[in-house]
């Protein structure tokens, strides 16, 4: 329900904004601005779910063989000490464990393209679980909340744009996104357990903890001294090594096992055309939304009342410029992208502002669009407190960015 009030607001607030525009201020295009930007978010919407079938058909494809060769379950049995904690109702052995792990190992490298199908594979066995088929699972909202905090290790995507924009050190913003995107996560995690009951002071779950921030200070000895060029080298090659392994690996086990290893990709990739089909409404529905909202004008009436309450409070407002880049993140990760750019492109990559929106677009995530497509492909009509949770991990790693950003370059 909090999904349905969130996008009847988009709707309400932007046709009232709009008609106050044509009225008193005489606007007589924000209503061709906000219908030619639906329109095309609605093309967007079905050009990307269109687009993903590619990409899910083979992902899928060779979850499938994984499946079926039982390697899935030897990922979940060895990461099950840390996720079984958090997801004690998923069975022990089951496979959507194994498809948890290898989707919070993609994201984690950064691999968006790779992670998504994987999300939605996790999310369909998650339902193959869930007694009530209309409302979200404990299971289904810790891992959506836990998958839209956004764990990234190296924040590939956002390196590049800041190289392509011209940055000194493109590189530079590399542990300061690190560390405001494992403070989203674990206030991710904090969120939902406290809903769940969960007691996270365990042996697995805080040597995770303690693991990837030993895991943050080998990255930094190993790449920080490296020019930009190089880290992204070796950034993209770890990509490419950890994702073929894991294909060949599949496939190579699979055969070893003497399954039809073509025949199982192939019943796996007819699950990625059908559940990339599938999510076209509800991703059309949430891009059309944001649209509307932005097109008429109310995020930037948003972040400007914010950065006057910041301003009579006696506050700096330097960070204000960049908030967009964190609000827009939540509904749109390429509509946030694009602000992130606006933002360089405006004060300059190596500006405080160009920084500091570079490593919001590394700590935060795409809420709005994950809750719609990965409950969307489930047909799952009631997320429960998932939004809200999500929410909190973004506003956390929101002002977890604001206050790196200032420690590292104010």
């Amino acid at each position: 329900m909090a999904l349905n009030y969130v996008w009847i607001a988009f709707f309400i607030i932007s046709f009232v904004v709009a008609l106050i525009k044509m009225i008193f201020f005489g606007d007589t295009t924000v209503f061709t601005l906000v219908m030619n930007g639906m329109f095309d978010s609605a093309k967007t919407g079905a050009e990307i779910s269109i687009g993903l079938i590619g990409i899910m058909s083979f992902w899928l494809g060779i979850l499938k063989i994984g499946e079926r060769a039982g390697m899935i379950n030897k990922f979940a049995k060895a990461a099950s000490p840390f996720f079984s904690k958090l997801f004690p109702g998923i069975p022990k052995g089951h496979p959507a464990s194994g498809s948890v792990i290898m989707n919070f190992s993609a994201n984690m490298l950064g691999l968006d393209n790779a992670a998504t199908p994987m999300g939605l594979k996790a999310m369909k066995e998650l339902q193959e679980l869930n007694p009530d088929k209309d409302t979200a699972s404990d299971a289904q909202i810790m891992f959506l909340v836990l998958n839209t905090a956004g764990l990234t290790i190296i924040p590939t995507s956002v390196i590049a744009l800041r190289m392509a924009n011209g940055a000194a050190n493109p590189a530079d913003i590399f542990i300061p996104s690190l560390i405001g995107t494992f403070i989203s996560f674990v206030s991710g995690m904090i969120a939902v357990a406290m809903y769940q009951k969960i007691n996270l002071f365990k042996l697995p779950i805080l040597t995770f903890i303690g693991g990837f921030i030993a895991l943050m200070a080998g990255l930094y000895f190993w790449l920080g001294g490296m020019p930009p060029a190089q880290i992204q080298t070796y950034t993209s090659l770890l990509g490419g090594i950890v994702i073929f392994s894991i294909i060949a690996l599949f496939i190579g086990y699979g055969a070893l096992k003497k399954i039809n290893v073509y025949e199982s990709f192939i019943d796996g990739a007819k699950e990625g055309f059908t559940t990339s089909v599938m999510i076209i409404p509800f991703l059309i529905a949430i891009l059309v939304a944001i649209s509307a909202f932005r097109a008429t004008g109310c995020m930037d009436y948003l972040v400007n009342s914010i950065g006057t309450v910041v301003a009579a409070c006696g506050l700096d407002t330097a960070f204000v410029p960049a908030l967009p880049v964190g609000i827009m993140k939540s509904l749109s990760g390429s509509g946030a992208r694009g602000l992130m750019v606006d933002v360089m492109t405006t004060y300059g990559p190596d500006s405080f502002q160009g920084r500091l929106a570079s490593i919001i677009q590394g700590s935060t995530e795409t809420t709005f669009y994950v809750l719609a497509v990965y409950f969307g492909s489930v047909n799952i009509k009631r997320p429960r407190y998932a939004l809200a949770c999500g929410l909190i991990a973004d506003l956390v790693g929101l002002i977890a960015a604001i206050f790196i950003g200032y420690i590292f370059f104010k």
